[in-house]
């Protein structure tokens, strides 16, 4: 498959913790040095982009963090009331008919409205023009909720279309739905760790996002992997040793020991998930190395993106 910078739109998840919001930074960074105009949308995140952009907070307005790099903190509320002052062609319509408590409770009791306000929000990004004519942004990254939220997100379009009357809503949802099965010009990224747990939840959310939703992977990025200091007979020794986590050293040789066999124990594990997701995901992973300082930093990110691009 091409890069993924010949997409429109990317859906970047994974479960909790892996660092997906880190792989948004290096992938829309080395995007971006390919000449691409990238925006990054998250959604009502805690904010950290910023710091590894070295920019301002970002907020529900998108804002240049880099050069050709925008970014956008969407909101429910905020995309709801842009996608009905766009519906309506009138803010004083919007604000007469949607701007009160009433309407506000209600749509938030409608499953799935606010994670569609997001999601439609982020595909709307992708229709956006400049005053040539050319799309605004190139590509938008999608930092997607964690597995379980982040499928119930992705369900959500396929969900109106199964049960909305013919109007906008549908209409809309009708198009981003085309655009997210286009194997062209849209690609689930999935973000993992060379851990047991983070290994079977990707391969998991894979089989869901393929055999449910029919959506296409287009890459699977294996985070903070560690490059290997030991063979297997190595790891094998060092782990017949006894000197696990559990044990007490009682010399320095001891100690340096246990060490090394709490680390043999760690890349075995690592060997392990990488061969399983290997064997199991649809596409070759990518690997990004583990990071020994603060990866939440300008320099970091410019290292991962090198790595990714």
């Amino acid at each position: 498959m091409s890069g993924l910078e010949t997409r429109r739109f990317l859906i970047v998840t994974g479960k909790g913790g892996v660092g997906k919001t880190t792989v948004c930074a290096a992938e829309a960074l080395a995007i971006a040095h390919k000449g691409k105009r990238v925006l990054v949308a998250m959604c009502n995140a805690k904010e950290r982009l910023s710091a590894m952009f070295g920019s301002d907070l970002i907020g529900s307005e998108p804002m240049n963090v880099a050069p050709n790099v925008w970014a956008v903190n969407m909101t429910p509320e905020t995309a709801m009331e842009e996608y009905g002052m766009m519906t309506l062609n009138s803010k004083a319509l919007y604000t007469l008919l949607f701007d009160n408590k009433y309407v506000r409770s209600f749509f938030a009791a409608v499953p799935g409205m606010h994670e569609w306000a997001m999601l439609g929000k982020a595909w709307w990004h992708t229709t956006e023009q400049r005053d040539d004519g050319s799309p605004k942004y190139d590509v938008v990254i999608l930092d997607a909720p964690a597995t379980g939220h982040g499928l119930d997100m992705l369900r959500v379009p396929k969900v109106i279309l199964d049960v909305a009357p013919p109007g906008i809503l549908r209409r809309d949802a009708e198009k981003a739905w085309l655009l997210f099965q286009d194997a062209k010009n849209c690609a689930v990224v999935l973000v993992t760790l060379p851990e047991a747990m983070p290994t079977q939840e990707t391969i998991e959310l894979a089989a869901a996002i393929q055999g449910e939703l029919k959506l296409p992977i287009g890459k699977v990025v294996v985070n903070c992997v560690l490059p290997p200091l030991f063979s297997r007979e190595e790891r094998a020794a060092l782990e017949g040793t006894g000197m696990g986590p559990d044990a007490t050293p009682r010399t320095k040789d001891e100690a340096a020991i246990q060490v090394g066999a709490m680390r043999s124990a760690r890349e075995r594990v690592q060997a392990e998930c990488l061969a399983r997701l290997s064997a199991e995901l649809p596409v070759s992973p990518s690997f990004l190395p583990q990071l020994f300082e603060d990866a939440a930093r300008p320099e970091a990110i410019a290292r991962l993106a090198r790595r990714v691009g």
